[in-house]
């Protein structure tokens, strides 16, 4: 049933982008990525910011949970067909319990390196691999961070067809954990899969889609995440956009809703 839910919830998004004709690469707020490189010489800053809130009521107890992130991210085009893409994260949670604040951490988070290498593209239909390492930078006592560097690899692909574009990621991520209780809390491998689609529906407006799903890390759950999410990017000028987004989860262990913002700059 779940699975029907989310195979509806995607033919709901394709269908929304029927309407409009233009085509362009995706971008934040979107989770899915584009297997699109800046081009040689050529580099891309982004500022993006999310807040989640979740709440879940377990043996008589209310748990609210609150999150704000801010990353920033450059990415570097080293040739035509290839990117290198560096992330630094802070993040802000709170967990309140009957409303009681139980949690209250901030500080940087763990830190990516990333290569986007865009392997084939022909008649609208691109691949790229994006293989990445993350770089034990967040403080693991205040769960900000794995304490362990962690790798990942991502398969992309989008393929263009007007009046639409849509890109598929399919990806997986091995975490090490430097605390026990993590290591006993969580599982290691994790697997992902995410659809978008981005569309211009007016001049220097696009409307954006995504939904996805991947494996639940704890070890406590096999009730997987999946979330929808919805947005518009606007550009104010050709190099400068600002985007606006909400994500929603679709089951339980995904965060009830989520607000994105950003911008975007490429020099």
């Amino acid at each position: 049933m779940k699975t029907i839910k989310i195979l509806t919830a995607t033919l709901i998004l394709i269908s929304l982008t029927m309407f409009v004709n233009s085509i362009s690469f995706a971008a934040h707020p979107l989770i899915t990525d584009d297997a699109g490189t800046q081009g040689k010489g050529k580099m891309q800053l982004e500022i993006n910011s999310e807040f989640g809130y979740d709440k879940e009521r377990d043996d008589d107890v209310t748990t609210k949970e609150t999150g704000v992130e801010v990353a920033a991210i450059v990415s570097y085009g080293i040739n035509d067909n290839i990117d290198v893409v560096l992330g630094l994260p802070y993040q802000w949670a709170k967990t309140k319990e009957d409303g009681e604040t139980v949690s209250d951490e901030d500080g940087i988070a763990d830190m990516s390196l990333e290569v986007k290498w865009r392997l084939y593209e022909s008649d609208g239909l691109s691949f790229a691999l994006k293989p990445g390492l993350t770089f034990p930078t967040g403080d693991e006592e205040k769960g900000l961070g794995n304490g362990r560097a962690s790798y990942g690899i991502t398969f992309i692909t989008t393929k263009e067809i007007e009046p639409w574009a849509f890109h598929l990621n399919l990806a997986y991520s091995h975490n090490e954990y430097k605390l026990e209780e993590d290591k006993d809390a969580n599982r290691k491998d994790i697997w992902h899969v995410s659809l978008a689609s981005q569309v211009e529906v007016a001049e220097k407006l696009s409307f954006v889609a995504n939904i996805g799903v991947k494996k639940n890390a704890d070890k406590a759950s096999n009730t997987h995440p999946a979330f929808i999410l919805g947005g518009l990017i606007y550009s104010l000028s050709e190099n400068v956009d600002i985007d606006f987004g909400c994500k929603a989860g679709l089951n339980k262990p995904e965060t009830d809703y989520s607000i994105l913002a950003g911008i975007n700059f490429r020099f």
